[in-house]
């Protein structure tokens, strides 16, 4: 009797650990699905913002575009935020309630281009703007400055099409210098910083913004600024 006992327990440990190691191949296989999903998004982006940067050096036009970076948090980063949020783990919650799994940086040389990236990105038949934060106009109390749009975009799978959203960044380069620094200066999360630090940082943050304004002044009056 004891010898069943026993086996009984070994063939329900074993059919347990059966379970969870198909349980991990599909959460597995899951991810890799869902991290396609967000590269090929970043991918359409990237290209029609490319085509964008070759179409101005044809025509031998200032470029509005100095770089274009883009990333897709880390799976355990993706995993530690549906539990955050309790959202239940699947590759459609994960779409539908989650915005910043893919992200964009686009820096510009002035930020008159940071609005025409934006205006450019609002006309894309494929992509709907769903939802805009002008940091540049109204600046975070730490003097961050940037334009953040929550986009989805259209993307065309084998068996049907799936908006896929994406944060798209746009900010000049002073702008990005203020934010690499200061994302430096900050990246010790358990050391308390003295008061002064973030007095001194929104402070230097205003002055990189008047030096970007008078940059763009004296641009204007030596540069064609025609589309």
């Amino acid at each position: 009797m004891n010898n069943e006992k026993i086996l009984n327990k070994a063939i329900a440990n074993s059919n347990n650990v059966a379970i969870s190691i198909t349980s991990f191949y599909n959460s597995a296989v899951q991810f890799q699905q869902l991290l396609m999903f967000y590269d090929c998004a970043i991918k359409q982006v990237s290209t029609k913002l490319d085509i964008l940067k070759s179409e101005f050096t044809s025509k031998n036009k200032r470029n509005p575009i100095c770089s274009v970076s883009n990333r897709i948090k880390e799976p355990i980063s993706i995993l530690e935020k549906t539990q955050r949020l309790n959202i239940n783990f699947s590759i459609d919650n994960i779409i539908t309630q989650i915005n910043d799994i893919a992200g964009i940086r686009v820096i510009c040389p002035f930020i008159d281009d940071v609005y025409f990236i934006n205006n450019f990105i609002n006309n894309q038949e494929d992509i709907d703007v769903v939802e805009t934060k002008d940091y540049i106009l109204n600046p975070k109390k730490s003097g961050y400055r940037s334009l953040h749009l929550i986009v989805k975009v259209s993307v065309c799978f084998s068996d049907k099409i799936r908006k896929i959203p994406v944060e798209i960044q746009i900010r000049t380069i002073a702008m990005d210098f203020w934010a690499c620094l200061e994302h430096q200066i900050h990246y010790k999360k358990d050391f308390k910083m003295p008061k002064n630090i973030d007095i001194e940082l929104k402070e230097i943050a205003q002055e990189i913004a008047n030096t970007d304004n008078r940059m763009l002044k004296l641009a204007k009056s030596i540069i064609n600024f025609e589309d």
